[in-house]
């Protein structure tokens, strides 16, 4: 019996852990990291030329409720950008917060750290040099389809649009939350505006439905 306790003890004690350390991951993914590099940049910057792009061809078209809602996401990809660069933490800030974290909770817990050294492969090498490529390729492919897609969707006021924007829209006031909890201005009238820009699209398609 003792030993039954004893491993239902343990089980539940790997449970908190997993489950701390997907809050952690969560409240990481929320609160993003400041990019490094050049190519850090890329990511939180290609939405901004998205949006705006398909808002001056909506404006060239006439469709002004639907060039609104695409400039207001794009200044709110911008805040976030610029978010990111002065109020997010470093990547080795992050890493350093996420090992103290992990330790602390393992410590918590009674659950011993393995202590493997890691080593790189070549099939690690391999996918490591995919992955750079890939982020270097992907940005240009996002803009080139994704600026003419949103010229022509939502094409109307449907369950289907809805449910494509709700995921940015939830996301947003999630970040906003985040931001606020965490003194970061940009970030949450950022992040506001991406919501609001995700819900003026829709209601732009009610108003400007395409033919």
């Amino acid at each position: 019996m003792a030993r039954t306790r004893r491993l239902g003890d343990n089980d539940g004690m790997a449970g908190d852990a997993e489950r701390a350390l997907l809050r952690l991951a969560y409240l990481s993914y929320l609160d993003g990291a400041r990019p490094s590099t050049a190519r850090g940049w890329v990511n939180p910057v290609v939405p901004v030329v998205v949006q705006a792009a398909a808002g001056a061809g909506h404006w060239a078209a006439g469709r002004r409720q639907r060039a609104l809602a695409e400039w207001a996401g794009a200044a709110g990809f911008g805040l976030v950008a610029w978010g990111l660069g002065t109020e997010a933490p470093t990547p080795a800030e992050v890493q350093q917060h996420h090992q103290r974290l992990m330790r602390d909770v393992m410590r918590e817990r009674g659950i011993t750290a393995p202590a493997t050294p890691r080593t790189e492969t070549p099939a690690a090498r391999r996918i490591e040099r995919f992955f750079h490529w890939f982020g270097l390729v992907s940005p240009v492919a996002s803009v080139v389809i994704s600026v003419p897609w949103r010229l022509r969707h939502p094409r109307r006021l449907t369950g289907p649009a809805i449910a494509s924007e709700a995921p940015a829209v939830a996301y947003g006031v999630l970040r906003v939350a985040r931001a606020v909890q965490r003194r970061r201005p940009r970030m949450a009238v950022g992040s506001a505006l991406v919501a609001a820009g995700s819900l003026a699209r829709l209601r732009a398609a009610s108003a400007e439905p395409l033919r």
